[in-house]
């Protein structure tokens, strides 16, 4: 049986689309801090506006509120050289989570990234969703982008801050920890143990907005390995009416597809929005397989076309008595659900509900084009090789982790 999430009824929970809203209220948040700024990203990019986001976090250090910034070692890779200087000036704290050594990713115990984006300010107020700081309008790897980025994140008040800042000042404090092992600094080492383990936060302060019904769920290797993907098996279980899902990288196990069938086949409408660009091979190629039998079950696949989509949300019964909704950083893929850290929002409660639902069935309606089932089945023999290559590899890539998906 899927683990209960503890629900808590005391929270405000905004939506917010794309880089575009969360920035402005990211760096609000960061110039009104009064005590710390916590804040983890899988990429930071310092094009565009992602460079307003690093500027933002130097004033605040630069005024002496403690400033902890953590990127990851694959995602963001080595920050660049004039960046890290600055920000060292400014007092900006700055660790690289699991940087690569000389063999890189050949290594499978690499593959387990840090790939929540959390930021919590003075204990109060938490930014989670899936927005890397990386300008809406600019890709790394592809360059310059017509249209933006698909992307959603949530700003919350409530009982939930208090674990998500509590993950993070743990994640610090172990990482400091190793950093000391290394250097044979072992009562250093000692001491950064001790304190993550006693890192946790009072009660946070209020808004007098109405509270809805939130809670953080984390994903990570130890105590909660599982939690994200039961809770979506759960409310996909749990759906009389309407499902929608956005998601960049879409490549569920077993479990999750077959509660997906099971939900169309007991009339449940079932809408997947889903990447419609070449992005990567494995992203692009190794998900194609499994779209068969959730087409015949009924399920319905609308590919993004404008830009890049990088969501990873879900919307269940809106309209309905139970709604339920979740923002996060969890692709529905073996990365995200089997080694990656990861943190979503899930809320149930039906004014943010179908706000998210209306931009989802916008995206459909106006940005995507749906996937007939004669046009996947007549795809070319050479699509077919490659889609059933990248789903053998990412299988082996699965067996060299020791995970069954």
């Amino acid at each position: 049986m899927a683990q209960e999430i503890d629900y808590a009824h005391d929270h405000q929970v905004r939506l917010l689309q794309g880089a575009q809203e969360l920035f402005p209220a990211l760096i609000a948040a960061m110039d009104e801090a009064l005590s710390d700024i916590q804040f983890e990203t899988y990429i930071f990019d310092f094009t565009g506006s992602g460079a307003a986001v690093a500027q933002a976090l130097m004033r605040a250090a630069r005024r002496g509120v403690r400033t902890h910034l953590v990127v990851d070692g694959v995602g963001t890779g080595r920050l660049p050289q004039a960046w890290a200087d600055r920000m060292h000036a400014a007092g900006v704290l700055l660790r690289v989570y699991s940087p690569l050594g000389p063999l890189g990713l050949m290594l499978p115990h690499r593959w387990r990234r840090l790939h929540r984006k959390l930021c919590v300010v003075d204990g109060r107020l938490l930014f989670c969703g899936g927005i890397n700081v990386l300008d809406d309008f600019h890709d790394p790897n592809h360059g310059r982008l017509t249209a933006p980025r698909f992307d959603f994140a949530v700003q919350a008040t409530g009982s939930l801050v208090v674990p998500a800042s509590d993950a993070m000042e743990q994640l610090w404090w172990r990482m400091q920890a190793v950093r000391d092992a290394r250097q044979r600094r072992l009562p250093e080492a000692l001491q950064a143990l001790r304190a993550a383990s006693a890192a946790h936060h009072g009660s946070v302060a209020q808004d007098t907005a109405p509270p809805v019904r939130a809670a953080l769920l984390l994903r990570d290797n130890v105590r909660h390995r599982s939690r994200i993907e039961k809770a979506y098996r759960r409310a996909i279980g749990a759906a009389r009416e309407e499902i929608i899902i956005a998601n960049a990288y879409f490549l569920p196990g077993g479990k999750l597809r077959r509660a997906l069938v099971l939900a169309a086949r007991r009339g449940v409408r079932v809408r997947l929005l889903l990447q419609g660009r070449y992005e990567y091979f494995m992203q692009y190629h190794a998900a194609r397989p499994v779209y068969g039998s959730l087409l015949k079950a009924g399920v319905e696949i609308h590919e993004y076309a404008p830009s890049f989509l990088h969501a990873k949300v879900a919307v269940i019964d809106a309209q309905g008595a139970r709604p339920w909704a979740t923002v996060g950083s969890s692709n529905l893929d073996p990365l995200s659900l089997l080694l990656a850290r990861e943190a979503n929002v899930v809320v149930e409660d039906a004014a943010f509900a179908l706000d998210l639902r209306q931009r989802l069935e916008y995206a459909m309606q106006h940005e995507g084009r749906q996937l007939e089932p004669a046009r996947y089945e007549n795809r070319s023999w050479r699509e077919r090789v490659l889609d059933r290559a990248a789903f053998v590899l990412m299988r082996l890539a699965l067996w060299l982790t020791g995970n069954r998906y």
